[in-house]
């Protein structure tokens, strides 16, 4: 069986929080196995179930002024 989640995650090179809307199988306890390979390079701050919608991040309005500047 599988499921749908949003990751949240910050990448190992950088400070800007990411997120991305995956679809993993379930191992028999319902928890979602992320594969190795998306894992890797990236630190996973949350799981969330389903597709969320991120309103605002960490850093966005740091992001915006710096590029208004």
């Amino acid at each position: 069986m599988q499921r749908k989640v949003t990751i949240i995650y910050y990448c190992d090179d950088g400070l800007e929080l990411h997120h991305k809307v995956k679809t993993f199988d379930k191992n028999e306890d319902g928890r979602v196995i992320i594969p190795q390979d998306f894992k890797d390079g990236k630190s996973i701050i949350a799981v969330c179930d389903g597709e969320v919608e991120i309103l605002n991040k960490v850093g966005d309005r740091i992001l915006s002024v710096n590029y208004v500047a």
